[in-house]
């Protein structure tokens, strides 16, 4: 399985970088240039025009890796290709997030000109709408539980998965989309946290491939073809590590091309899919706790400013730009520093994420 693993990211990452020196000139040809928001830090400006849709690239090569080395396992292994397979809800996930609202919003924006992109409410119910069906599929065909990390005990959730789920789903996304802006950060703790999630995965198909019929693995997964499920799901975990490991080489500072919302929906999605399909959703906090931030930061930026316009007539900042990302930029950090604090800090909590999971072998 770890020969599989460590394969798809080697061939994801040739891909990008096979393909991405013809890529971008052909969109540099069609004017797909990112539009650089007002409001945004002043160093930013000079970026207006950088071509953007970098993440077709890199989810266009997790799915082919992904695809290919599934089938070949799945077929090596016997395995079905019916809804106990991996492969569809994880292609459901991240093609669904980058189809339903990612493509289309750097479509308007880079295409059109219109900053704005899709409207907020477009989005929130394209977002609604895959995260509910995909909630219905775990609660159905992986179950309605959740895994408490460093325990051998879940947290059924019953009939309310759904709801808290496909809030989940809308939240992750989100999360990693405003975590994209500044040059580098989303595609350094994508392969950080996908090494992890991937390293959680193969724990995972070496115990079922094993035969292990108890334990945490037992608890979690009891009636489930397990080894070519997990398989998959480590497949898709380091073909988009290695991948994102490709397009640093074009995005990292000064970046020569962004991922827009294309590529950070679909690893949003990526995110929140392996976590659900794994019942690992708490490791999420660690795993993804910059991403969560940059949520955070730029909730409570709003939260604390209306009411502080609505206490004093003049609404007061937390930080000094939201996500909070913005906040280093404008206190002199520059982006490479950013990106290797991001990077370091996601690799220490990742760490502590596949402890939990050894503690419990």
């Amino acid at each position: 399985m770890v020969g599989y693993a460590m394969l798809s990211a080697v061939i994801a990452c040739g891909i990008v970088l096979a393909v991405m020196p013809f890529f971008l000139p052909y969109l540099k040809k069609l004017k797909f240039g990112q539009t650089i928001y007002d409001l945004g830090p002043q160093a930013h400006k000079a970026k207006q025009g950088t071509p953007n849709m970098g993440g077709i690239v890199t989810a266009g090569a997790t799915v082919l890796t992904t695809v290919v080395l599934s089938v070949i396992r799945c077929v090596t292994k016997g395995a079905s290709f019916g809804l106990d397979n991996a492969l569809w809800p994880l292609l459901f996930i991240t093609l669904g997030c980058m189809l339903f609202f990612g493509f289309p919003d750097d479509y308007i924006k880079d295409v059109k000109k219109d900053h704005e992109g899709l409207k907020p409410k477009q989005k929130l119910i394209g977002q609604m709408i895959v995260g509910l069906v995909f909630s219905l599929f775990c609660y159905f065909y992986v179950g309605h539980d959740v895994w408490l990390p460093f325990t051998q005990k879940t947290w059924d959730l019953g009939i309310f998965y759904i709801p808290v789920m496909t809030v989940l789903v809308m939240f992750i996304t989100n999360s990693a989309n405003l975590q994209d802006g500044v040059d580098g950060i989303l595609s350094s703790v994508t392969v950080v946290g996908m090494t992890a999630f991937g390293i959680i995965a193969c724990v995972f198909a070496k115990a079922a491939a094993g035969g292990e019929p108890a334990g945490l693995l037992g608890l979690i997964f009891p009636a489930k073809e397990r080894d070519p499920w997990f398989a998959v799901i480590a497949i898709l975990c380091f073909a988009l590590a290695g991948a994102s490991i490709g397009f640093l080489f074009f995005n990292h500072h000064p970046a020569k091309i962004f991922m827009g919302d294309t590529g950070s929906m679909f690893i949003g999605g990526a995110f929140v899919g392996v976590a659900m399909l794994m019942k690992c959703q708490f490791l999420l906090l660690p795993i993804c706790f910059t991403c969560i931030m940059s949520s955070v930061s730029v909730m409570m930026q709003t939260t604390y400013f209306k009411y502080t316009r609505k206490k004093t007539g003049t609404g007061k900042r937390i930080f000094r730009m939201a996500p909070i990302h913005h906040h280093f930029e404008l206190g002199g950090m520059k982006e490479n520093q950013i990106v290797l604090m991001y990077a370091l800090v996601t690799l220490a909590l990742c760490a502590l994420a596949v402890w939990s999971v050894l503690a419990v072998f």
